[in-house]
């Protein structure tokens, strides 16, 4: 039943993402007078369509996206749309209004997932606090043994004529491996004040218990009101998006310039789907905070100037205003088709690599 849930769920997530993503293109399409002949969620071959008006909307078999198919977008060789109906075509349409139909699906999977994160953020979000505050203390560890107690407030540590100010966990952690086996002057507040205790950070020490015995935390939950949220919500997604840029490019170079596997680096979409299943068990804001990074995953990787994606298709428009002339459509058509069958069997490798991790319990 576990399963069940877990599929549903995640194929609704990935549902929503797809069409929302869709709607960008079809929206802005719409707006400039482009007849839109089909919105298709999932890739061909079909399994159903239902046309209304001019478009068909279409349930197709893989279920690895989705499309909008404009009229004039992939001509045959030597096709050109009849007179009555080349005002509407998607070629033909200035450069700018192809720029933003293009772009459309991507900046609205961003819009998703500021939307997103503006709520995580109108409900609550853990931000840093500039304080270690001790948790729990293990009973009999160093800490105990020193003094140390729950609700304290760790400031500073001394040790060899050191004075070492204590503001994060990375902080306390760098600094007690240091001194592992020695004696430290740990700082804390404590109900307001000042005051100190001395321990010995053990070299040896029971699994989750660390050096000290200590259990910490250094961050607070921070509500912001409706107004901020937005203003938050933007810069965060705009951060993630740099993140997110970063472990992409970081990957593609570890795989093209240094030629090393990325298998443990990159997730199709049976682990997505696995990741999915584990997240959502931890609530509703968890599941949405994922959702809204897989959100931007989809935008950024639709953008990469790659063929049959997105950004491939901005390429080519890009080309034709440096150059002042089209792209020969049916070099255009045949780069798309192989970028897409690229694509598949990427997903297709990706997914079988998935498999086996999942098989050997990595």
């Amino acid at each position: 039943m576990e399963t069940v849930v877990t599929v549903l769920v995640f194929f609704g997530m990935l549902s929503i993402l797809v069409i929302i993503h869709e709607l960008g293109h079809f929206l802005t399409a719409k707006k400039f007078g482009i007849k839109v002949e089909e919105f298709g969620f999932g890739l061909p071959p079909r399994i159903f369509g239902i046309k209304k008006g001019e478009t068909i909307y279409s349930l197709n078999w893989l279920p690895i996206g989705g499309f909008v198919k404009l009229y004039g977008e992939d001509l045959e060789p030597g096709q050109k749309a009849p007179n009555s109906m080349i005002n509407r075509a998607f070629y033909s349409r200035p450069i700018w209004q192809r720029v933003i139909v293009l772009v459309a699906g991507v900046f609205m999977n961003f819009v998703l997932s500021v939307a997103i994160v503006t709520y995580l953020f109108t409900q609550g979000v853990m931000v840093p606090s500039g304080q270690v505050k001790i948790e729990h203390v293990v009973s009999g560890s160093p800490a105990e043994k020193g003094g140390l107690k729950e609700g304290d407030i760790i400031t500073d540590i001394k040790a060899e004529n050191k004075d070492i100010s204590i503001t994060k966990s990375e902080d306390l952690g760098a600094t007690v491996k240091k001194y592992l086996g020695k004696e430290i002057t740990v700082g804390v507040l404590r109900d307001g004040e000042k005051t100190s205790v001395l321990l010995v950070p053990r070299k040896d020490y029971p699994p989750g218990e660390g050096p000290m015995g200590v259990a910490i935390g250094d961050h607070v939950k921070k509500v912001y009101s409706i107004t901020q949220a937005p203003i938050e919500g933007t810069k965060e997604s705009v951060n993630r998006t740099v993140e997110i840029v970063k472990g992409i490019s970081t990957t593609l170079a570890k795989f093209f310039i240094q030629r090393k596997p990325v298998g443990d680096d990159v997730a199709g979409p049976l682990k997505i789907g696995q990741m999915t299943g584990e997240i959502r068990k931890l609530g509703l804001l968890p599941f949405l905070d994922f959702m809204g990074l897989i959100s931007l995953n989809l935008a950024i990787i639709n953008i990469l100037p790659f063929p049959a994606l997105d950004g491939g298709r901005l390429l080519f428009v890009i080309l034709e205003a440096l150059f002042g002339r089209k792209v020969k459509p049916a070099f255009e058509r045949y780069a798309h088709l192989a970028g897409m069958a690229v694509l598949l069997t990427l997903i297709f490798l990706i997914s079988i690599n998935d498999i086996i991790k999942l098989v050997i319990g990595k």
